[in-house]
């Protein structure tokens, strides 16, 4: 059947595919999550309910039918433990050293859960041998109700909305596209970075009010002036561009440019 068919992959709801236009819309995705079930029940209790049992099941049943894990209490405390560390790099020494287990270990769980479609994983920009540029991934959930802090929940629902953007363009037109962050040695950070063919198309910065220019963002654009950057918060309510040529929109308006 190669080449009889084309591959398409399913994302959980976005902004735009529910017809979103206010707040409310936004709130409701950030609250009851991107999944047919819990969103469609408008409960969130009926959304906490499910989300907890989601988890539970892939961990003791969809875990154990992938691969041969004995410490499942150990894996259940991980994935406890992960939507505590969303928007930060993730450290696999820190979380060997808080499971008692060995760096393969931890590795190798991370990587069951990121098959299980529990969590993905993005890289930073730039190439491995630029010493300035941080090694370490940064992780996001499917489901992202599990984050606790409100202003990683918001970054971690434009990551799944930007990871399902980049893989429609991928699978609806064939166009090589890949989700990345940036974040140096100086501090400088952005949040997610757009590439095309290797090559940066788009800079985003997620912030969940108005505030100064990020520094960060700032400097890639001066870096890479043809390149669109863009912060977006919860507050700003006109579509406005700096001088350096940084877009500031409401976060709503740009995820209803997506998918």
């Amino acid at each position: 059947l190669q080449g009889r068919y084309h591959f398409h992959r399913l994302h959980p709801f976005s902004y735009a595919e529910i017809g979103a236009s206010s707040p409310t819309d936004l709130t409701d995705l950030l609250t009851l999550g991107g999944f047919p079930e819990p969103f469609l029940s408008g409960s969130e209790r009926q959304a906490r309910r499910w989300s907890k049992e989601y988890r539970s099941r892939l961990v003791t049943e969809d875990l154990q039918d992938l691969e041969q894990v004995k410490d499942i209490a150990l894996v259940q405390q991980l994935v406890l433990r992960l939507p505590q560390l969303v928007s930060a790099p993730l450290s696999i020494n820190s979380l060997r050293e808080e499971l008692q287990v060995a760096h393969q270990t931890v590795a190798r769980w991370l990587n069951i859960l990121e098959n299980l479609y529990m969590i993905f994983r993005i890289y930073p920009f730039g190439a491995p041998s630029i010493k300035a540029v941080k090694k370490e991934a940064k992780h996001y959930h499917l489901d992202w109700t599990v984050v606790p802090d409100s202003g990683a929940r918001l970054e971690n629902l434009v990551a799944c909305h930007l990871l399902k953007w980049c893989h429609y363009l991928e699978d609806s037109e064939g166009r090589a596209m890949e989700l990345r962050y940036y974040r140096d040695t100086t501090g400088r950070e952005v949040d997610f970075v757009i590439l095309e063919d290797d090559k940066p198309v788009k800079f985003i910065e997620c912030k969940s009010s108005p505030g100064r220019r990020h520094r960060g963002l700032s400097y890639l654009k001066g870096k890479y002036p043809e390149v669109e950057a863009i912060q977006i918060d919860t507050r700003t309510t006109t579509d406005t561009l700096s001088r350096e040529g940084v877009r500031n929109m409401n976060v709503g308006s740009f995820l209803g440019e997506l998918v």
